[in-house]
């Protein structure tokens, strides 16, 4: 349902002090997509590196490529979704493409065996579907929302889909607990999450009417353009460099499970408390950074991050270690995620708006597939202190390189 409160039709009633209050219909639904999708892919994220590492035995370059491809695998099909939707005028058809690829995959996991190569295959599909369909999703929230509610609405997409993060890992400790420690399961149950969050699409969402978007022939000359723009340039750059320093959750997991002493079981349920701290955070985050600048926000999620890999260095240790970083980890993501996204909306024109956030998002996508090989790469030849001391330093450099980078535009 097309609908907002500011641009016509009938949006979801306010809720006093409600995380949904003046939010359009379309972005409620398109939060309960990826509130089911991510309870699928935080299902296989937390048994991944418990299935790598202590069931096929795999070395930390190894779950690093792993989780390079992961991550990075979405890139250019951000571009050639974000390209296409823009193109053709129907970001839902190519978000529904994309989220039925990645639903597919998950029926493939069982049969990859102890296969790196396959393994790896199968996270690139599953990670292409992801890069088709997020450019067009986030056009989608962008062009029903209100501008000056950006962030808000964001805000509260990114709250569902948490919501789903965080149940993700807690049916994977479940079943790891209570059934099986086989993965045939695990893999089956996130299908099935991963179908019906694209039965809500295909047969709830609607695409935003033909009137409301400019009927202009896109072009990849258009698109190109979009780089000549100094501040969705700037953007970019800054996205990709803070990217770089980004250590990848599954390292981030793993160097704190061992560091903090706990059992390897709690591996599985450590991004739930990131979730938890993501769900309680984004919407008002989002909010906030409506009215004090998103990429000052943007950044200031940077800074938790930083305090972050200080703690990784283990000041102190056991689960109080692990309670005080994941939920530090959370607010990093609930400052930065949406907000990204919120900010890249209001650097491009709204014919443009898929392709415009695509490329935000390719850049960030690619330094972070870099990120992800190089810190495994770490692990593999230093111990845990030299590595999160390399990464804190990375993360150092990078901050002072966006302040002066992004000041002249947050300045205007």
């Amino acid at each position: 349902m097309y609908v907002a409160s500011t641009r016509g039709g009938s949006a979801v009633p306010p809720v006093a002090g409600g995380p949904t209050s003046r939010v359009p219909t379309t972005v409620v639904l398109l939060g309960t997509v990826s509130l089911l999708t991510d309870i699928s892919a935080e299902m296989v994220t937390a048994f991944l590196p418990v299935y790598v590492i202590f069931n096929l035995q795999m070395s930390y370059l190894q779950l690093g490529v792993l989780d390079g491809i992961y991550t990075g695998a979405t890139a250019v099909l951000r571009l050639v979704g974000g390209h296409v939707a823009d193109r053709v005028q129907r970001h839902k058809a190519v978000a529904v493409v994309g989220y039925g690829l990645s639903a597919a995959t998950k029926l493939a996991f069982p049969s990859i065996g102890a296969s790196a190569v396959g393994l790896g295959g199968v996270l690139a599909v599953d990670r292409a579907g992801k890069g088709l369909r997020t450019a067009p999703r986030d056009a989608l929230i962008s062009l029903v929302s209100p501008p000056e509610r950006l962030g808000a609405a964001f805000g509260v997409h990114r709250t569902m889909d948490t919501i789903g993060a965080l149940l993700g890992p807690l049916v994977t400790f479940a079943v790891l607990t209570w059934l099986t420690t086989s993965p045939g399961p695990i893999f089956v149950i996130s299908f099935g999450f991963a179908l019906l969050g694209l039965i809500v699409l295909v047969f709830f969402v609607r695409q935003p009417r033909r009137e409301r978007v400019a009927a202009k022939k896109i072009t990849l000359r258009d698109t190109g353009a979009l780089l000549r723009k100094p501040a969705l340039r700037r953007t970019t750059i800054a996205a990709g460099l803070l990217g770089l320093a980004t250590i990848s959750d599954v390292f981030v997991f793993v160097v704190l499970q061992k560091v903090s002493g706990v059992s390897s079981t709690w591996l599985a349920l450590m991004p739930v408390g990131t979730a938890l701290t993501f769900l309680l955070a984004a919407t008002p985050l989002g909010r906030l950074s409506d009215r004090v600048g998103r990429w000052r926000m943007f950044f200031a999620g940077h800074v938790v991050l930083f305090a972050v890999y200080l703690l990784l260095l283990g000041p102190f240790t056991g689960l109080p270690l692990v309670l005080v970083t994941v939920a530090l980890h959370g607010l990093f993501y609930a400052a930065t995620d949406g907000v990204l996204m919120a900010h890249g909306s209001t650097l491009v024109p709204e014919h443009l708006r898929a392709s415009g956030l695509s490329i935000v998002q390719t850049g960030q996508a690619l330094t972070r597939l870099a990120s992800s090989v190089c810190f495994g790469l770490f692990l593999q030849r230093f111990d845990f202190t030299t590595a999160v001391l390399i990464a804190i330093g990375t993360l150092s450099a990078a901050l002072v390189a966006v302040y002066l980078l992004i000041r002249p535009e947050v300045a205007r």
